[in-house]
C-alpha cells in the first residue's frame, strides 16, 4: 500500500506538534506496532530529544502570548520536520519518491502550522487563559489520536486530516478580525516597551 496517506497525515500533524509526531512514530516503530517507521526515528537518542521537546511544547503552548512566540520560532521547524519525516517514511516503504514525499509533508505541515498559529492569535485576543489551555489540549489529543489512527488506517486518517485542515482554513477566514486585533495589541505592547526602554536611558535632572 502506498505510504502517501501516512505522509500527508504526518505532515498535517507535524504542523501542529512536530515533536509529538516524531515521538509517536518512533514509539510505534520501536514496539513493533508498525513496519512503516524508519529505524532513524526509533533510535533512543531521537526519542529522548523528541520527548523533552514535546514536554517543552506542552507547557509553552498553553501560556497566552508565549504560545504565539513559540509558533513564530517553529514557522521553519515544523515544515522542515514534516518534510524530513515524510521523506524518511517514503524511503522506508519505497512506494513514493523521497523528494515528492518531502514536498508533500513539508507543504502540508506549513499549511497546518499557519492555521494553528492564526488560530492562537485569535484565541489570544481574549484576556482569559483557559481558552489557550483548552485549544492546546484539544490539539495534543487530536495529533495523538490521528497519528495513532494513521498507523492502522492510513487512508481514513488522511481524509480526516484533510478535512480538519480545510475546516481550519475556513475558521481562519472567520477569525480574521480577531487575529488583526491580536497583532495590533502585540504591536502596541512592543511600542510601549520601546518607549519605556528609551525613557529609562534619559539623563536625570
Amino acid at each position: 500500500m502506498s505510504v502517501l496517506p501516512l505522509v500527508f497525515t504526518s505532515g498535517w500533524a507535524s504542523g501542529i506538534n512536530a515533536y509529538a509526531v516524531v515521538l509517536l512514530l518512533g514509539v510505534f516503530g520501536a514496539t513493533g506496532l508498525s513496519d512503516e517507521v524508519p529505524a532513524s526515528l526509533q533510535r533512543t537518542d531521537v526519542l529522548v530529544v523528541a520527548a523533552v521537546l514535546f514536554l517543552c511544547e506542552v507547557v509553552a503552548d498553553k501560556i497566552p502570548y508565549v504560545d504565539s512566540v513559540w509558533d513564530s520560532v517553529h514557522t521553519v521547524v515544523r515544515p522542515v520536520a514534516g518534510a524530513v519525516v515524510a521523506a524518511l517514511l517514503a524511503g522506508e516503504s519505497g512506494s513514493l519518491p523521497e523528494l515528492a514525499a518531502g514536498a508533500i509533508g513539508g507543504s502540508t505541515a506549513l499549511m497546518s502550522h499557519l492555521v494553528k498559529a492564526g488560530t492562537r492569535m485569535a484565541v489570544n485576543s481574549s484576556p482569559e487563559p483557559f481558552s489557550n489551555i483548552a485549544v492546546s489540549t484539544a490539539e495534543d489529543l487530536g495529533v495523538a489520536g490521528i497519528v495513532t489512527f494513521a498507523i492502522f488506517h492510513p487512508l481514513v486518517a488522511a481524509v480526516v486530516a484533510g478535512t480538519l485542515l480545510l475546516l481550519g482554513v475556513v475558521a481562519l477566514l472567520f477569525l480574521a478580525s480577531r487575529i488583526r486585533r491580536f497583532l495590533r495589541r502585540r504591536s502596541r505592547r512592543r511600542e510601549e516597551r520601546r518607549l519605556a526602554g528609551a525613557g529609562s536611558h534619559w539623563p536625570l535632572e
